[in-house]
């Protein structure tokens, strides 16, 4: 789609990648695109020359992100936003953190401390903070914070209902009450936990994404939901202190983030 404008194919799905995920490192590129290391790192080197992104280390990881600096970053944006959004469901997800192939049966034998973790934290939750934002300047979208407090239902042993009221403050300073009813859902068998918004009732659930270990103490989403032409995922990190939860929605009118902080 985009390999003739930028004359390679490793290079278009680069971008698309830190447009959707934020940021990249090598072999996490590798794997998506199932290529050797070095042609990656030679296209890496190659936007970094041209300072469309730039590179800074966490511990012995070279991580890779757009240069707010450059001067067609918000053009750059706006064409990659294009460009996923048109790419065919199955290529969408193709972008997403975890991987169907890693999530067989018996995975969480391996990652069944942080599952367990992050699951035993939501049962203590009582409040959350929150921040939107819509990551292109040119459209509409949600900007603001808010805080609200829970009300834990526990329906069963791997069943939780979180219903959330509080108050909204928008970007130009106008404040709103609101409130949402979340249900999370543990699948211990295949390693993963759901979320579904419950705007339309109980029995009528809005699928979000499912969320599997991804790290030490780190939930990333299984698959890209679409939702028409919208696409949702999102990442989750549980520490002692909070649960940090980041959903991006991306679509032909949307390009949001929102990053919630429970505690």
């Amino acid at each position: 789609m985009l390999d003739g404008l930028f004359g390679s194919k490793n290079i278009q799905r680069i971008l698309i990648f830190l447009f959707v995920n934020g940021k990249c490192y090598g072999s996490q590129l590798q794997k998506l695109l199932q290529t050797a290391l070095t042609p990656i790192q030679k296209a890496l080197s190659r936007l970094e020359n041209a300072g469309i992104i730039i590179s800074y280390s966490e511990g012995k990881t070279k991580l890779y992100q757009f240069n707010s600096g450059y001067p067609l970053i918000e053009e750059l944006e706006l064409l990659l936003k294009k460009a996923y959004t048109i790419l065919p469901p199955q290529e969408k997800r193709l972008y997403t953190f975890v991987k169907h192939e890693n999530l067989a049966i018996g995975a969480l034998e391996k990652n069944e401390n942080t599952l367990l973790l992050f699951w035993k934290r939501l049962t203590t939750l009582k409040q959350l903070s929150f921040h939107a934002k819509s990551k292109s300047k040119e459209e509409t979208g949600w900007n603001g914070k808010g805080k609200a407090e829970i009300l834990l239902t526990k329906e069963s042993d791997n069943v939780l209902i979180f219903q959330e009221k509080g108050t909204w403050k928008a970007k130009d300073g106008n404040e709103m009450d609101f409130s949402n009813c979340f249900r999370w859902t543990l699948d211990p068998i295949m390693g993963r936990i759901s979320l579904e918004h419950l705007r339309r009732g109980m029995n009528h659930p809005v699928f979000l994404f499912q969320l599997a270990p991804s790290g030490k103490h780190t939930l990333s989403s299984v698959d890209t939901h679409l939702c028409g032409r919208d696409a949702y995922f999102g990442q989750a990190f549980c520490d002692r202190k909070c649960i940090r939860l980041t959903w991006r929605v991306i679509g032909p009118k949307k390009n949001e983030e929102i990053e919630y902080c429970y505690y």
